[in-house]
């Protein structure tokens, strides 16, 4: 097979090479007859990958793509038979024949090992519902909880939320398969649950979570820490330490200030495990266009130490964490099309997630912030490269 080459945002000698991609994932299981086999799984796996980096999204458009493509693709992947996989061929392969769990475990593999290995420590975990698969008149579909990697782009494992259940039950299903030695955690208040923070330090790793009225009792106790100490006459009891970090941040039409203070539980005075400092997060918006101000407040704890965490470097997660939204999430929703996809079938939703998710990594990894940019630089190189 030949190779299209992508090349990398101002990061020299980085570049993604199909060739190398379709080489491994030539070694998934394919439990296809080989007498009735037309495509070998790499290959048409690759075909759907090129399509998803150019710009198409849904399943037809995708077929459409490639069948306007089929003579290079004859050309470029030896295909024998001249021809291109229908539209039932691609739903077939990614809904009965690719075992999800291996999938996703290759793609991430190939992403830490081509470009670098796993460089962050904050692991953050949080879910989301694809849109496109809820049944016209109901509120529920597939809804995944993910475990990503903000600073690199890369999901490192997701689950399925079963029916009937919450991802309460899906947090700790979810952490038996990572790697947590030396890894922070930072999950929302859903996954503020005791199991929860015992399963993520008998894996070696520390939590970061946030207190709300799920756990009142615990909110209750850190907002405790941040009452100013009462006075009266003849009597006075000093106030507890704490450290103070700030942040200001100017863009999309406002301004952003975040305050953290950190304060240490030195006494175990909270019941709950593992847990050695609380914090209390400000969050102060102004609209630039009409002045309109906003305040928020939130409480978390955190099982790090203040050798391991001070009150800067949990302001630097915390505000990760909720780059979530905009580095995961809303790239998936909006600028991948899976809010606007509609798939009936689970597996076949869980296979364009996967493969979303590696398309969101790669670009990262490859230098570029912004996924539609990107996408429409490497329609245009895979075009002339096609066409050579």
């Amino acid at each position: 097979m030949q190779c299209i080459i992508l090349k990398a945002k101002e990061k020299e000698g980085i570049v993604f090479n199909i060739r190398d991609l379709v080489d491994q994932l030539n070694q998934l299981t394919d439990p296809r007859d080989r007498r009735g086999k037309v495509y070998e799984l790499g290959s048409l796996l690759g075909m759907i990958f090129l399509a998803k980096l150019s710009g198409e999204d849904k399943p037809y458009s995708i077929y459409e793509w490639i069948r306007n493509r089929r003579t290079l693709f004859v050309k470029l992947f030896d295909l024998k038979k001249e021809r291109t996989p229908c539209l039932n061929t691609i739903r077939t392969i990614l809904t009965e024949v690719v075992l999800l769990d291996e999938f996703e475990t290759m793609l991430n593999h190939y992403l830490l090992t081509q470009y670098g290995g796993q460089n962050s420590v904050l692991i953050c975990i949080d879910g989301k519902t694809m849109r496109g698969t809820i049944p016209k008149g109901t509120k529920k579909g597939d809804h995944l909880v993910s475990a990503y990697l903000g600073e690199e782009g890369i999901v490192l494992k997701q689950v399925v939320v079963e029916a009937k259940k919450n991802e309460i039950s899906a947090g700790p299903e979810l952490l038996d398969q990572l790697h947590l030695k030396n890894k922070v955690v930072c999950a929302d208040a859903m996954q503020t649950q005791r199991q929860f923070c015992l399963q993520v330090i008998s894996g070696g790793g520390d939590y970061l979570l946030f207190a709300k009225k799920n756990q009142p009792r615990l909110l209750a106790d850190i907002q405790q820490y941040f009452v100013p100490a009462r006075r009266a006459a003849g009597w006075h009891i000093p106030e507890l330490t704490q450290t103070i970090a700030s942040s200001v941040n100017k863009g999309h039409g406002r301004i952003e200030q975040r305050t953290l203070t950190l304060m240490s539980d030195k006494d175990q005075f909270i019941d709950w495990p593992g847990l050695k400092q609380v914090f209390k997060l400000e969050r102060h918006v102004e609209k630039l266009s009409t002045g309109e101000k906003s305040t928020e407040i939130a409480y978390g704890l955190t099982s790090c130490g203040e050798e391991k965490a001070t009150a800067a470097q949990l302001l630097k997660w915390t505000r990760q964490y909720w780059q979530i939204e905009n580095g995961l999430h809303y790239r998936r929703d909006v600028t991948l099309g899976e809010d606007g996809t509609r798939i009936s079938k689970t597996q076949f939703a869980q296979a364009i997630s996967i493969i979303n998710n590696f398309v969101v990594g790669l670009t990262m990894k490859l230098g570029y912030s912004n996924l539609a940019s990107a996408r429409r630089i490497f329609d245009a190189s895979i075009a002339l490269q096609l066409a050579n």
